[in-house]
């Protein structure tokens, strides 16, 4: 419109409308729902956030070949040249070759095909133990947390005295106790003690972290609520409680893998842990240490996977840690 009291036009603009910024369309107008910011969840904001790190991508690359090694060791090696077992003395502590990419061993033994089969029972006792610990500690961490007074009392005690006996002495006690005829019981068995003991002497740490995450949560105000309407313990527990208090667990567990596989082949060396005709890095570490000097490639193929299994779990914890930590991003 124009101005009566002077010469010149002053325009004057159109009023806006709601939600319309200029020419600018609302935010979000036109795109479809699916491709809104939608609100994720604490699984969802974690994987947002892990995506975007290469240290997860490298650690998760190296697990999951490791895993397909224990799996389908035939993907990797096939053939009477390369049988993890097979003996043939006429080549006895040859070094790398075509033949042999890693060499033999003293009884002939292809160490490329032993190192690959030796990835299935290392795994195998550290992924057993991880599940067998993690369910141990996080139930009695729960029972203890929820409870509280006596019940918390005296079960914590209990993990006291476990979390005060010294590792390796007492797995050599548990091994030598129930395994004393050695190498030559049943290889399940062998594992099968190994796992026990890892699992006995390692619980009260996860029992402790489930336990402070239960205190922290139980009176939160999701819980007062539910408990307000009615709802019962156990429905408070496992619909409340454990997925809220599960983040650190998962955590704990994704660094105890590798912290397993090292502890296996750390008992396997001492000749308590995994023996023959169990193929293991332990198992090969520790035959291989009476020929370090005229065979160095036996000692040194099995300890490179060893170091690379157990960098790869820790990675893959640490980056998961941040990514549910909220104080980390």
């Amino acid at each position: 419109m124009s101005d009566p009291t002077s010469g010149s036009l002053v325009t004057t603009p159109p009023p806006e409308q709601p939600g319309v910024v200029g020419d600018t369309a609302p935010v979000g107008a036109g795109l479809p729902e699916t491709k809104r910011d939608q609100p994720r969840g604490l699984l969802g904001d974690a994987w947002y956030d892990l995506r975007r790190k290469p240290l997860f991508w490298i650690s998760a690359g190296l697990i999951a070949l490791f895993v397909v090694m224990a799996a389908f060791p035939f993907f990797f090696t096939s053939g009477s040249p390369n049988d993890p077992v097979g003996t043939g003395l006429s080549r006895s502590l040859e070094g790398p070759s075509g033949d042999a990419w890693f060499g033999t061993d003293i009884l002939g033994r292809d160490i490329f095909a032993r190192t690959i089969y030796g990835a299935r029972a290392s795994i195998i006792v550290a992924v057993a133990a991880t599940l067998g610990t993690v369910l141990l500690g996080a139930s009695v961490g729960v029972l203890a947390g929820f409870r509280g007074g006596w019940v918390d009392a005296l079960l914590s005690r209990i993990a006291d005295v476990f979390f005060g006996i010294p590792f390796v002495l007492g797995a050599i006690v548990i091994l030598f106790t129930f395994n004393p005829e050695g190498a030559g019981s049943n290889e399940w068995k062998i594992m099968g003690l190994v796992i026990l003991a890892l699992c006995l002497l390692s619980w009260p740490v996860a029992m402790r972290i489930m336990r402070s995450s239960i205190l922290a949560a139980k009176n939160a105000d999701y819980v007062v609520a539910a408990r307000a309407l009615g709802a019962s313990n156990s429905r408070i527990i496992f619909k409340h409680l454990i997925p809220n208090c599960l983040a650190p667990v998962l955590v704990y567990a994704t660094i105890l893998i590798g912290a397993y596989i090292g502890a296996e082949a750390t008992l396997s060396f001492l000749g308590v842990g995994l023996q023959s005709p169990v193929v293991s890095w332990g198992v090969m570490i520790s035959d291989s240490q009476q020929y370090i000097r005229v065979a160095p490639y036996w000692l040194l193929f099995p300890s490179a996977f060893l170091v690379t299994a157990v960098l790869s779990f820790v990675m893959l914890g640490e980056a998961v840690r941040e990514a549910l930590d909220p104080k980390l991003r």
